[in-house]
């Protein structure tokens, strides 16, 4: 396998050569990181998002918008698939890192964690990457700072002109269908974290709808995360059976049917309180290879009515 932030830098450059159909604006910090904005200050749009999550996962996945509708109402919906779903969702589009600076905070997920690879997913997957380049994709209301790409050039060794953040805020276009493609890495890693080896998952393939943009932060990451728990759904093939495939689908946690907004106001808005089975996809579909089929949970188009507006 190529290095995951080499393939990922590809798609960068794409993304630099086409900002202007693609409503991006590119910058440089002090330091000569380039900065992509793909929805702080810039518009963005559904076709932006798309290749943001494709950056995310080193292009290691598919993803496209399809028609669908929530409630009656027409909506487009990001279907999102990989054959790579250790390396594509495990080892990079996961949102692991916590971007923390004086004047920046963030949060990171895209390849450039591999360079680090601190986290258990890598362990458990066995990658590290090694590369003088990096990228990483940086979820944040603002766009990022010569001290925050100073902190990510540092913990992943490369010079800070070498380093490449793609940005967008949670309430944008881009930011909504960052978060609908996430199904299939949700159903993987609560595979992963229950106990199953994350190699033994063939295939994972997902589809949620692109929550209408909020019009603030907490709003969206609280409607954008509904989008998954409760109108999210993922397929997974894997080889071996296990024992606690019905822990996967969202409906498993005893938070589920309560909206996000409350469940973070609960904690106050501290991410890591709240209890990591609610960050699940609605409906999981799971095959085993030769054997059986599974299929645990159940949609909530009243809850996402509520949280979308509609």
């Amino acid at each position: 396998m190529d290095s995951l932030n080499r393939m990922a830098l590809e798609l960068v450059d794409e993304a630099i050569d086409f900002a202007d159909e693609l409503n991006l604006l590119v910058s440089e910090l002090d330091g000569e990181t380039t900065v992509l904005d793909f929805g702080v200050e810039a518009d963005g749009g559904l076709e932006a998002g798309l290749l943001l999550v494709e950056i995310q996962t080193a292009g290691l996945a598919t993803v496209q918008t399809r028609m669908d509708a929530v409630g009656g109402v027409p909506m487009p919906f990001v279907e999102f698939s990989t054959d790579q779903p250790a390396l594509s969702v495990l080892c990079s589009q996961k949102a692991g890192w916590e971007l923390a600076v004086e004047d920046f905070e963030g949060l990171g997920s895209g390849p450039a964690r591999a360079l680090v690879a601190e986290e258990e997913e890598f362990a458990r997957v066995g990658y590290e990457d090694v590369l003088d380049f990096a990228v990483l994709t940086v979820e944040s209301e603002d766009l990022p700072t010569a001290a925050a790409a100073g902190q990510v050039a540092e913990l992943a060794e490369v010079d800070t002109g070498a380093l490449f953040l793609p940005a967008f805020s949670t309430a944008s276009i881009a930011g909504s269908v960052n978060m609908a493609a996430r199904g299939a890495e949700l159903a993987v890693f609560r595979l992963s974290e229950l106990g199953y080896d994350p190699l033994d998952v063939v295939t994972a393939s997902a589809s949620a709808p692109v929550a209408p943009v909020a019009g603030s932060e907490e709003a969206a990451i609280g409607r954008t995360n509904d989008a998954l728990a409760y109108g999210g759904r993922a397929h997974v093939v894997v080889r071996e059976e296990f024992d606690r495939f019905e822990e996967v689908a969202s409906t498993a946690s005893e938070e589920y049917g309560r909206p996000f907004v409350e469940i973070f106001d609960d904690v106050g808005w501290e991410l890591y309180d709240v209890p990591e089975s609610i960050f699940a996809p609605a409906e999981v579909t799971i095959d085993v290879l030769g054997g059986a089929t599974y299929h645990y949970g159940r949609r909530d188009e009243a809850l996402l009515e509520s949280s979308f507006g509609l």
